[in-house]
């Protein structure tokens, strides 16, 4: 969480409103403090229960999924007959996952796939009601060109890291998406600007942005 995105007494409200987080939750949040793993945390993730309640979300697909933090905000926010594809590139994260949904009793709402998840999201029929976006961030666009024909109107698509995010420069990215030259930018900051220009100009999207956690890009089909 970046105190340049939201200030840390807003993050404290937040917590303090938010669905209350379980044992799970909480074991999640002390391992990525300990390693320093980036999660949308507990802020972002109470948001994302509450999006699959309002939206009734029986499908969800995830472009990377770490070690389930997001997927399993979203599970607890779903029918128990509704399903998370949960997609990730390194595999003792994914059996991590996995393990926290069967200690949680929920691994039934779940697919645990490994791999790139821009090809793996082709073995898989739509729609979809919600897609995560949060793989590589220079790929956001390919993402979701890869889901689009697997969303319908409603369909919600959020994408992490729209503000900032380890080496993307909020800065950099506003400028970028204006339309500005920012020759030292980096890749992230290039692909988050890019991903946001593109929706942006979409007429079959609407847009904002969500300033909680480090920004999330909140897209809706609206044909």
């Amino acid at each position: 969480m970046s105190e340049d995105v939201v200030p840390e007494a807003v993050v404290e409200l937040a917590g303090l409103i938010g669905p209350e987080r379980d044992e799970i939750i909480v074991e999640m949040d002390a391992r990525a403090d300990r390693e320093g793993f980036p999660t949308v945390g507990p802020e972002v993730g109470a948001w994302l229960s509450v999006v699959a309640r309002l939206t009734d979300a029986e499908r969800i697909f995830e472009f990377g999924s770490g070690f389930g933090y997001s997927a399993y905000w979203f599970a607890r926010g779903i029918d128990p007959d509704g399903r998370i594809v949960l997609t990730e590139i390194d595999a003792d994260e994914l059996d991590s996952a996995r393990e926290y949904f069967e200690r949680a009793g929920i691994a039934d709402r779940a697919a645990f796939e490994h791999g790139d998840a821009i090809d793996i999201v082709d073995e898989y029929d739509g729609p979809f009601d919600i897609v995560l976006i949060d793989n590589e961030k220079q790929r956001y666009v390919e993402a979701l060109q890869a889901v689009e024909g697997r969303l319908r109107p409603g369909s919600v698509v959020l994408a992490d890291n729209a503000i900032t995010a380890g080496i993307i420069d909020r800065d950099d990215v506003i400028a970028l998406t204006d339309g500005q030259a920012v020759p030292d930018a980096t890749d992230a900051s290039r692909g988050i600007a890019e991903y946001l220009r593109y929706v942006r100009d979409r007429d079959d999207l609407e847009t904002a942005l969500l300033p909680l956690g480090e920004g999330v890009a909140v897209s809706v089909v609206t044909e």
